[in-house]
């Protein structure tokens, strides 16, 4: 028997609306605002227990080292910890921003995961996004793969690839533009990878306003190197510029099913994506008209990064959508999901509610914040026990946070040497608690 784990990242002690994404709409319209670093963790601990009271299977991501100082001695500046800081902030405060981001809390972007039942040596494979888009995320990489390897460490298992090498034909953002459908969870399946642009035939199909951060090559390199089929589909440039800047913004699939905006592809490509996807495997979909819910409410209420899941006992047939309290507070979006659960001929029969609001104005909803990886019972057995989550350990999360983080934060106060001091010893306290003194190497 396989099932889905989701390993949530929890999300740091910097939290702060700095507005580095662009064509994240949520996250330029709250730039410079206050932020709420302890709120922001309860909030994510708080969804993580939530799945676990439903009877899901929950793991952890630990957050990074922020702010990273070894970025900053590569671009040339240089004296102590502290005086570097002040020295940045004067002279360059959006490199201080980009350090001190707190964006590896949104684990959807760590990799590109493909299950044992996918691949050619039957091995749980991971390839870490490289990012290259926005470069407070760029300088993941390094921290996330390094994560990777200590909670799936055995080789017989799994395999983790370093991310792709850079250049704006291979940009990689990881499993916001990735599905895998299948019958069950233990049978194989096929990868749907979404890209945002390609090069074909000397013409590059991409959005004019906003970057379209996944490439066709990245989502080809992926799929070769984890020894998987799969079917490429072009997100549609249009709703990339209307604020979609990943694809699980706009449309997300688990099982047999693909839940979508009518907008998030162009007709065509989505119908031959279907076919390919029909000839192996039986598909549902399910689309939500432009007249139900406009493009503006979809992106807005984070409609679709809501936690597509099946049931606890990993059936397909009666599914659970784990979705942001502003889906609940958005008219047209809350009719839509309470006539959607009353309709027998679909597979979504439940909806959760849950608070991330602190998450969700900076740009990234539940599903956002997970990483899902299909595992078998064996499989399961040779993850590093520690990032398995039960209720003692999210207690003592949750003192971690209560103890460590600011009750606020605004951009200014980045310049802080003492922030930075008070962020390490929140790290170094959770390193304590998984038993990794090891792991923060500031």
């Amino acid at each position: 028997m396989a099932i889905e784990v989701n390993f949530d990242g929890l999300i740091g002690p910097t939290h702060n609306y700095s507005g580095l994404s662009l064509g994240n709409v949520a996250s330029a319209n709250h730039a410079q605002q206050i932020s709420y670093p302890k709120a922001a963790a309860l909030q994510g601990i708080g969804k993580m227990r939530r799945l676990m009271s439903l009877g899901y299977t929950q793991g952890i991501l630990l957050p990074q080292i922020r702010p990273d100082l070894k970025v900053l001695r590569k671009m040339g500046f240089s004296g102590t910890d502290e005086s570097m800081i002040q020295v940045v902030a004067k002279q360059a405060p959006e490199l201080l921003a980009m350090v001190y981001s707190a964006s590896s809390m949104w684990a959807a972007n760590a990799a590109t995961v493909s299950p044992s039942a996918d691949t050619l040596d039957g091995k749980v494979h991971f390839t870490v996004a490289n990012l290259m888009t926005t470069a407070h995320r760029a300088i993941e990489a390094e921290q996330t793969a390094r994560l990777l390897r200590m909670i799936f460490s055995d080789d017989r298992h799994f395999k983790v690839h370093d991310a792709l090498i850079g250049g704006p034909n291979f940009g990689d953002e990881g499993a916001a533009n990735h599905s895998r459908l299948c019958e069950s969870y233990g049978s194989e399946g096929l990868g749907l990878f979404v890209y945002g642009q390609a090069k074909m035939q000397g013409n590059i199909l991409a959005p004019q306003k906003f970057p379209a951060r996944q490439s066709l090559s990245a989502s080809m390199a992926v799929a070769r190197q984890h020894g998987v089929n799969g079917v490429f589909l072009q997100q549609n440039p249009k709703i990339i510029d209307a604020g979609a800047f990943h694809n699980d913004v706009v449309a997300v699939a688990n099982g047999p099913v693909l839940f979508h905006h009518e907008a998030a592809f162009i007709k065509s490509d989505l119908n031959t994506a279907l076919e390919q996807l029909n000839a192996r495997l039986p598909i549902q979909t399910i689309e939500v008209l432009e007249s139900e819910v406009s493009v503006q409410d979809a992106i807005s209420s984070y409609l679709f990064n809501s936690q597509l899941l099946a049931s606890p006992s990993s059936t397909f047939d009666e599914m659970h959508l784990i979705a942001p309290h502003e889906c609940r507070e958005t008219p047209s979006v809350h009719a839509y999901l309470e006539k959607l659960v009353q309709d027998k001929h679909q597979a979504i029969r439940h909806v959760t509610y849950v608070d991330v609001r602190q998450s969700m104005s900076n740009g990234g909803g539940p599903a956002c914040l997970r990483l899902r990886v299909v595992m078998t019972e064996d499989e399961l057995a040779a993850v590093h026990t520690g990032f398995i989550l039960d209720e003692e350990r999210l207690r003592l999360l949750e003192n971690c946070v209560e103890e460590h983080y600011r009750d606020s934060l605004l951009p200014e106060d980045l310049a802080d040497p003492q922030f930075m001091t008070e962020c390490y010893q929140a790290l170094e306290s959770l390193s304590e608690l998984f038993g990794l003194n090891d792991f923060y190497q500031f």
